[in-house]
């Protein structure tokens, strides 16, 4: 009973000083608080609810039976929108706060919602060594799915919270990229809803052209109601090798060198200042020297970013075997960096020991509550970019990032890019080696201008013939936009789909220009 005393009076005594303070100051300058004491628990019962959900519908096989019916009612929703006139654009009836992507989707508002609930694993192929699901299904979901049958997929992309539709329809990275590529191209056959309400399997044989058209078109053709996702066997171990480097030229020559060997299941690199960074590389494996096991996702570990920067300051390297889904999932508690600016003291022991177990909050939560003051405190001072650029120019990149930007840690993640159709394609006719340069952080450059140093970023990126991840802010005009992407195949199929009345184009969806 005194501890419920205890617990009690000081939440009163926070709701008087929240009170004294202000909300909207406790929110902004104090946003911890806020985090920890609503944000936190609130995730915890997000995460519950989508577990005890998942598990159900595992028990029950309901996921097959049910998969049909619900897209039978988003073509009625579809043929429905048809018999009203065709009066406004449709787009997906998911609240614009639950996706990952920071920017604000004002469009939901004025277009026509297509409620789309679909969020199960329909089918495991083991012959085909193909997975099949639902577009809502998550990167964290579908690896405590897979893995204990003995499969993983070739591209887990970080975050617990990212979504198979947004990955496919957006774009996803990760350290095995090298080796197969972007998230799409790990994908066999997408099922679409068009805009006539007509439902159409495409794969690189049947309809080809919408196969190659759908990656980065953010819903912008149809509606994904499914995919089939490559599957490979999973080992219990990653055994990783962290090599710190100095000098941004050798930087460049080891990370471009380890990116070039199939032979490494991953390769990532964080660069912690214009000439210090830790590569790493990493094999599958199933075999694994137990005293240097080191389970890396358990709630009372240093987050990883943190835990690689040791080797850098030791200035020595290591070897660990981490157990595989605590490698693809290993910057999703800290969410990379970012959660160090929402919760400064959040690595630390005392910390992580009482209340990691908590970590992380969802960041559609942080979303929904971030308010208008924090909102535009953010786009003005802070950064969340993933510039997509080939591996050749990756030393004039980061030079470009630390003038423009100056944010540290910059994430590195290489990806093999094939000269496939679609938006986004090397500039010659053959596969080429690109990178990831993600940076995540206040920029501390002292001439950042969030609109005119995003312009310059882009600009710099078109030069290079890279690509700028459609979930950020973009700045660019239509003709910049179409400049960067080639839209070809995209502006081909919109005509021949009657697209143009049933969905915005994708620049008007997504880039600041466009958008009021």
């Amino acid at each position: 009973m005194s501890a419920l005393w205890s617990v009690g009076a000081g939440l009163l005594l926070l709701l008087l000083w929240v009170r004294h303070r202000g909300l909207e100051a406790v929110l902004v300058h104090h946003r911890w608080v806020f985090v920890c004491f609503f944000l936190l628990p609130l995730s915890i019962l997000f995460d519950i609810y989508y577990q005890l959900r998942a598990w159900a519908v595992w028990r029950l096989h309901s996921a097959p039976r049910q998969h049909a019916q619900r897209v039978r009612h988003i073509q009625e929703q579809v043929r429905e929108w048809k018999k009203e006139g065709s009066k406004r654009y449709m787009c997906t009836g998911r609240p614009g706060w639950l996706t990952v992507s920071l920017r604000v989707g004002k469009y939901k508002k004025t277009h026509k919602n297509i409620m789309i609930n679909l969020m199960d694993v329909l089918e495991v192929d083991s012959e085909r060594q193909v997975v099949r699901v639902e577009p809502l299904v998550s990167m964290g979901q579908l690896t405590a799915y897979l893995n204990p049958m003995g499969w993983t997929i070739p591209v887990v992309p970080e975050l617990d919270d990212l979504t198979v539709g947004g990955l496919i329809m957006g774009t996803g990275i990760e350290s095995s990229s090298h080796i197969y590529g972007l998230f799409q191209h790990i994908c066999v056959a997408y099922e679409l809803v068009l805009a006539d309400g007509s439902l159409v399997r495409c794969s690189p044989t049947e309809n080809s052209d919408l196969f190659y058209a759908v990656p980065w078109s953010c819903g912008t053709l149809g509606f994904l109601v499914a995919a089939e996702i490559k599957m490979i066997p999973a080992k219990k171990y990653v055994k990783i090798h962290y090599e710190p480097v100095r000098g941004l030229q050798k930087i460049c020559e080891k990370f471009t060198e380890e990116s070039k060997k199939k032979e490494n299941s991953f390769v990532e690199g964080l660069l912690y200042s214009l000439d210090e960074a830790v590569i790493m590389t990493g094999v599958l494996t199933d075999e694994a020297e137990q005293s240097k096991i080191n389970r890396i996702g358990n709630y009372y570990k240093p987050w990883f970013f943190k835990h690689v920067e040791k080797y850098l300051k030791a200035d020595r390297t290591g070897v660990e075997y981490i157990p595989s889904r605590h490698y693809y999932h290993r910057h999703t508690r800290s969410i990379f960096w970012e959660l160090q600016d929402i919760i400064p003291f959040g690595n630390n022991p005392v910390f992580r020991y009482l209340f990691g177990w908590m970590v992380p909050p969802k960041i559609s939560l942080l979303k929904l509550t971030q308010g208008e003051a924090i909102r535009k405190l953010y786009e003005q001072h802070h950064v969340v970019q993933d510039m997509l650029v080939p591996i050749k120019s990756l030393e004039k990149s980061i030079q470009t990032f630390h003038v423009d930007l100056n944010v540290y840690p910059i994430w590195l993640c290489p990806f093999i890019l094939p000269n496939n159709p679609g938006m986004v394609h090397p500039k010659g006719n053959e596969t080429e080696l690109y990178v990831d340069i993600g940076a995540y952080g206040e920029p501390k450059s002292k001439q950042f201008e969030a609109r005119a140093s995003m312009r310059q970023m882009e600009k710099f990126v078109r030069s290079v013939h890279g690509f700028q991840m459609l979930y950020a802010d973009c700045y660019m005009t239509r003709e910049e936009f179409w400049d960067m992407f080639d839209g070809s195949l995209y502006h081909k199929l919109r005509e021949q789909m009657n697209c143009k009345d049933a969905f915005p184009e994708v620049y008007d969806k997504i880039c600041k220009a466009a958008r009021h």
